[in-house]
């Protein structure tokens, strides 16, 4: 059966962007990019694809779920379809009609769709963001990869926007890097 894995980045202070969904504060630079890159190549958007000259393989995933804020973020400088090499998932109850074909538009029953992706084969499907969708769906995600970056910035987008059910995690892998960046694998125990 398909996972439901929460890759996100996110400050020490548990925000993956700042409150207007801009996400400038993290470093884009350090010595993790070859391992997101290697590991993870699928989750790099279609225009840092072609501006680093890569055609990634689906290693881990093959569909992605936004949220429609998370989604907007590439819509509003003209990408419709950031993740050509995924199927992809917008979840909104304001869009009335997807901008792409390639993005399927969902309306209603996140978890119900999300217990239908699982069953179908296939990759992982990546849970991109944001902690709207995240607190929707939590009682499906079967495993958070966090990408933690050495900064805090006070307020912003929580890794869940609302109040959710404490639920221990379990980490079964970890890398630090020495720039303080740290890939933090967890398993949800439920």
């Amino acid at each position: 059966m398909r996972k439901l894995k929460y890759y996100v980045a996110c400050t020490v202070d548990g925000f993956i962007a700042r409150e207007d969904g801009s996400f400038d504060c993290f470093p884009m630079s350090g010595e993790h990019f070859a391992d997101l890159f290697e590991f993870f190549p699928e989750t790099w958007t279609a225009h840092v694809q072609k501006a680093l000259g890569i055609r990634p393989e689906n290693k881990q995933f093959d569909a992605v779920l936004m949220g429609r804020k998370t989604y907007e973020i590439g819509l509003n400088v003209g990408v419709t379809n950031p993740y050509p090499t995924l199927k992809q998932y917008v979840f909104s109850r304001t869009l009335k009609a997807s901008p792409d074909q390639n993005v399927q538009l969902v309306s209603d029953d996140a978890v119900g769709l999300v217990r239908e992706l699982k069953q179908e084969a296939g990759k992982d499907i990546w849970l991109c963001g944001g902690g709207d969708l995240a607190a929707t769906v939590v009682c499906e995600i079967d495993e958070m990869i966090l990408k933690l970056n050495p900064v805090v910035i006070g307020s912003g987008i929580p890794v869940f926007s609302r109040a959710i059910e404490p639920t221990n995690l379990e980490l079964t892998d970890r890398k630090i890097y020495s720039n303080g960046f740290l890939l933090l694998h967890y398993r949800l125990q439920k």
